[in-house]
């Protein structure tokens, strides 16, 4: 068993601890608030293969989630989603009328998968990225890396608790 605060990459196994990630959305797309109507989501459209590995090779059911809102003012984390399925094809890359359509991905050899995400809670305010960067518990996250552009990121679970913390979310002993 890993320390309770370091990543695991790889697929895990049953009998191992939930895993923590930060996915970002701009809020004009898709916010925690739409989130929390919907109680559930496909993460659909994204085409950077870090991200979809991430998704398709490393994301359980029960994995807990950062909702990032990107290009936001502020930017920064909004509340916390759960992983709710395993990775299936994105259809969005084979509907040619979709902005996400990607000729080279077909339904026999998908290039581009999504995972459904489920509301957990949403942060009374977005706990901005400056208060990341600045606080010390919380160095060498990836999000608050100069450059780190990547949406959809690993968090340690001492990181992702923190985060929770200074944002005053207290979550469900269920999840």
């Amino acid at each position: 068993m890993l320390p309770e605060n370091q990543f695991r990459a790889g697929p895990m196994k049953e009998s191992e601890k939930v895993q923590f990630w930060l996915m970002k959305s701009e809020p004009s797309v898709y916010s925690i608030q739409d989130l929390q109507r919907d109680g559930k989501t496909a993460w659909e459209g994204v085409r950077n293969y870090q991200a979809r590995n991430f998704m398709r090779d490393e994301m359980q059911v029960g994995d807990l989630v950062l909702f990032y809102h990107s290009n936001a003012d502020p930017s920064g984390v909004a509340g916390v989603a759960k992983i709710a399925g395993k990775a299936y094809p994105d259809a969005a890359a084979f509907d040619r009328k979709s902005r996400y359509f990607d000729e080279r991905s077909t339904p026999e050899k998908p290039l581009w998968f999504l995972v459904d995400i489920t509301f957990v809670a949403a942060f009374k305010e977005i706990l901005p990225l400056e208060k990341i960067k600045q606080a010390k518990e919380l160095e060498g996250i990836m999000v608050a890396r100069r450059g780190m552009r990547l949406s959809i990121q690993p968090v340690s679970e001492a990181h992702f608790k923190h985060i929770c913390n200074m944002a005053g979310c207290r979550l469900p002993k269920d999840i």
